[in-house]
């Protein structure tokens, strides 16, 4: 930093006096512009002392900006990402010391606002961008210029190039929201994740994947394994901002990792836009802790969105946890906002639903010509009319790409059979069939909320019991479906109260950590395994014990299938490890292994039934066995509303419940 002149300090100094002494001698004001000119003094003397050229000018605006409570405005706070204390005063959630210009700006306001006009009139450079404060906050500047309307003949305005090209090179026309589906087997995206994409003007359904984004994620190092939950739970990640283009995004999403994506376009003015874009680029000097649970890649996105439209209030609805599918439901919800939606299908509901118009014969040629490629030209294929040949091949090539760009030791195989099947293509010289791709989950804002709360009754072995039960997140097999992944089931931190009527007592019946299902149909295309994890307390009765908390946890590994007697159901098997500790076993605890099987059916579009049976045989421990099965149905009422009804029977143990549910 550049050192001042003893002439500058002292002339600066004096300023800061001659004002003190004017506030307590000669105003007739209030005693607090006495305090603010304490403050004036002490800012001065420390910006001089920083290195910076201080006039009176800047004294002004300090002054005006106080007077005018600029840094309680929501704009302001909006641009700081400051959040109300509980017991009074704000914290930024931005992580990152080169965001503030003021060393206690994270916690202060007024301190804040007051470095920052300071700053603007120096060149230094500034954050992890390294530009004059004027260049690396643009909005800040902009906002503050607005209000307190900078004389430019005393506070020149600099030239921004570097925000300018970047900002010209999006030609913004508008906004929309992106939203992948859930994917099971990456713990970041069992929740989905959302990103921003910036529409350039006269852009097509097909180029605006030529479009940028505004994505936030956290930086985790390659190689984390075990610690990343860990890290990610508790905010051992720093998340960024970062500008990618939008093809690179669908490419990962919907070709590598098969999500759905859905589009929603936000009805946003050009100076909205213009605002959202100032912001970004400001956040490119921040660094947040990422919290898997909260302060994820959704929650930093709607506080742009916020700072876009101040009238959105948005991250005020997320105060212990925030959902991706929460978070579109929301904007979904604000009138106006959302002018128009597009649904992306990956690149297996592609080929799932192209299959749907293949008959018996052509689907087994299908199967032919992925497996040799060569059969693309055979006389089964050509004895098709044209455009049914067109339509075989078209298929084979989405399924062989598809193979290739999840097997890295078949990618060259794949080419190689995608380039024969292409050749023999060609030569048809007719277009690809234009067939519409349904979705097979709708859209997440048709879906129920991911929170629940239950209460019912029932009767267990000779006793009644009332029951009521709580559900941070977020979904299961047996819950309404619309706008959810199909077959996937996550449930986090639920807990069950229950009172046996005829014993007089009150106990936590059932706690889950964390109970994870991925069940993935097998046909004669698609081979993926299903899974399942579990981590949780239930009531068992073993033994003398009646009532005994018995923890354990599970897993599996298995397979599906899928029919369509009715309307459809799903037939899954498991092989199974599982380990319990209670005080009921004499060891204190059990580890075995065994299998498990049922299935779910849709009787009705609001009516689905799940039967499942486990035998596991205990080895380690207490050795013993255990038989249990189960039947639950249920029915929706609306969005979110259901009703329940289960038969659990376990070794003597038969347990019946019903309950009302209600999703939040």
């Amino acid at each position: 930093m550049r050192r001042p002149s003893a002439a500058k300090f002292l002339f600066t100094l004096m300023i800061g006096l001659r004002s003190l002494i004017g506030a307590l001698f000669f105003s007739r004001r209030s005693i607090v512009h006495i305090w603010f000119a304490l403050l004036a003094v002490l800012l001065l003397t420390t910006s001089v002392e920083a290195g910076e050229s201080i006039t009176p000018y800047l004294q002004d605006l300090i002054q005006r900006a106080h007077q005018a409570r600029l840094a309680d405005q929501r704009e302001w706070h909006l641009l700081l990402h400051y959040r109300a204390n509980v017991f009074g005063g704000y914290t930024s959630e931005q992580d990152d010391p080169g965001f503030f210009m003021s060393p206690d700006g994270k916690t202060d306001p007024d301190a804040e606002l007051a470095a920052t006009l300071t700053q603007f009139f120096s060149p230094d450079l500034v954050g992890r961008s390294q530009q004059p404060t004027q260049c690396a906050f643009v909005a800040r500047y902009a906002w503050l210029t607005e209000q307190l309307s900078f004389d430019e003949s005393r506070l020149t305005p600099m030239k921004c190039d570097r925000f300018e090209q970047w900002f010209a090179g999006f030609e913004a026309q508008s906004i929309s929201l992106i939203f992948p589906s859930a994917f099971m087997n990456n713990p970041a995206s069992m929740f989905g994740h959302t990103f921003l994409r910036i529409d350039q003007r006269g852009q097509t359904a097909q180029t605006r994947l030529l479009a940028y984004t505004i994505n936030f994620a956290a930086d985790v190092p390659a190689g984390s394994n075990l610690d990343y939950p860990i890290r990610g739970i508790f905010g051992g990640y720093r998340g960024y901002f970062s500008t990618i283009p939008y093809y690179l995004k669908v490419q990962e999403y919907r070709d590598i990792e098969n999500r759905d994506i859905w589009e929603y376009r936000l009805n946003f003015s050009g100076d909205q836009i213009r605002r959202l874009l100032m912001h970004a680029w400001e956040l490119g000097n921040a660094s947040f802790d990422y919290f898997f649970f909260k302060e994820n890649c959704s929650y930093h996105l709607l506080s742009l969105l916020e700072y876009a439209d101040p009238s959105l209030h948005l991250t005020d609805q997320f105060l212990f946890w925030t959902v991706p599918a929460d978070t579109v439901r929301l904007l979904a919800a604000q009138p106006g906002l959302v002018s128009d939606i597009a649904f992306r299908p990956s690149r297996v509901t592609l080929i799932r639903r192209k299959r749907e118009h293949l008959s018996q014969p052509e689907h087994a040629l299908v199967k032919r010509v992925v497996r040799d490629a060569s059969a693309s030209q055979s006389e089964e294929v050509r004895a098709l009319p044209l455009s049914r040949q067109a339509f075989v091949l078209d298929v084979a090539s989405d399924f062989v790409r598809y193979t290739g760009e999840r097997d890295e030791d078949l990618a060259a195989v794949s080419r190689d059979r995608n380039r024969q099947i292409l050749t023999a293509r060609s030569l048809l010289r007719i277009p690809s069939e234009d067939l519409a791709i349904p979705p097979f989950a709708m859209q997440p804002e048709l879906g129920h909320k991911t929170s629940r709360v239950s209460v019912g009754g029932g009767w267990r072995n000779n006793d009644t019991f009332e029951e009521v039960a709580m559900r941070t997140a977020y979904h299961d097999v047996l819950d309404p479906e619309p706008g959810y992944t199909p077959d996937a089931q996550i449930e986090l931190g639920s807990i069950s109260l229950r009172h046996y009527n005829r014993a007089d007592q009150t106990r936590v019946e059932r706690v889950t950590l964390a109970n994870v299902m991925s069940i993935s149909p097998m046909d004669s295309l698609f081979h993926a395994p299903s899974w399942k994890l579990n981590l949780g307390m239930q009531t068992v009765r073993q033994g003398a014990c009646e009532l005994c908390s018995n923890w354990n946890v599970s897993g599996g590994i298995g397979a599906a299938t899928e029919t369509h007697v009715f309307r459809r159901e799903v037939f899954f098997a498991f092989a199974e490890v599982e380990g319990n500790y209670s005080r009921a076993y004499e060891e204190r605890h059990r580890v075995g292994g065994g299998a498990s099987a049922g299935f779910y059916a849709d009787l009705a579009e609001r009516w689905r039934m799940l039967a499942a049976t486990t035998y596991l045989r205990y080895a380690l421990g207490e050795t013993s066995d255990d038989f249990r099965w189960s039947v639950a149905q249920r029915y929706t009422v609306a969005q979110n509303w259901a009703l329940r009804l289960e038969y659990n029977h376990r070794d003597h143990d038969n347990d019946v419940l019903f309950t009302v549910q209600a999703f939040f």
